[in-house]
């Protein structure tokens, strides 16, 4: 039986995801909220308005004492490092989730495509990798989840450009945005530059479209009624 914290953190922070999970089987469908619910719990602090910098060093904090054998009484960080443990989740793989969350405390927008591909790697990318370990998947399908992880981060980025404003963010790379006589993407400067603002977004789509069937490649290597939740969270990502 889940804990109701848990199912709830999930729940509510990624419809797309929560409502494709429940197709798993009940032994992989506990370990994917077990998952996402230590990821969610951790993005919430950084995206609310004001953000809870406290809070997330807080929690960070407590997940590396859990790890190293101190107990925690937050059952969403204990059940996390146990589920880690149990299924060898790399370690280096979390402190990238965990600093790519702090960026979005520290860093408001990236210089290019590689300090953006940084930056997703941590929040979206490693979050593919502990997905083979919940799958059970061989190590070739790495590089796909990986790609997959990225692609939908990305295309967040693209659909969310308001409410990452609303955050002080900018996750588009400013040399892309100058590549097309951009400054910013606020209303006021994408309304005065539409054709330059479609430009760019036609190409950043297209980016995108690329990395999500690099990433599709890797449905290959997923056991069939395992690929039964994932296909529409895909898809989901791809119409909406």
């Amino acid at each position: 039986m889940i804990d109701s914290q848990i199912y709830n953190l999930f729940r509510k922070g990624s419809r797309t995801y929560f409502y494709s999970s429940i197709f798993f089987p009940s032994r992989v469908r506990n370990n994917v909220f077990i998952l996402y619910s230590f990821v969610r719990k951790a993005d919430n602090f950084v995206d609310s308005i004001p953000q809870d910098a406290e809070s997330f060093y807080k929690f960070k904090n407590q997940f590396e004492l859990s790890y190293k054998g101190t107990p925690s009484d937050d059952i969403v960080i204990e059940s996390f490092v146990s589920l880690m443990k149990r299924i060898s989740i790399k370690k280096e793989w979390v402190d990238s989730f965990l600093e790519s969350m702090e960026m979005d405390i520290t860093k408001h927008s990236y210089e290019n495509l590689n300090e953006s591909e940084n930056y997703m790697y941590g929040s979206a990318e490693v979050i593919g990798l502990m997905m083979t370990r919940v799958l059970c998947l061989d190590d070739e399908s790495i590089h796909s989840a990986r790609m997959l992880g990225r692609a939908m981060q990305y295309i967040n980025f693209l659909r969310d450009i308001n409410e990452d404003i609303a955050l002080k963010r900018l996750y588009i790379p400013m040399d892309i945005l100058k590549k097309y006589n951009l400054t910013s993407l606020s209303i006021e400067e994408t309304g005065a530059k539409k054709k330059e603002f479609a430009g760019m977004m036609r190409n950043e789509i297209k980016r995108y479209f690329d990395w999500q069937r690099e990433g599709e490649k890797g449905f290959n290597y997923i056991p069939k009624f395992l690929l039964i939740p994932i296909r529409p969270a895909s898809d989901m990502y791809r119409y909406t």
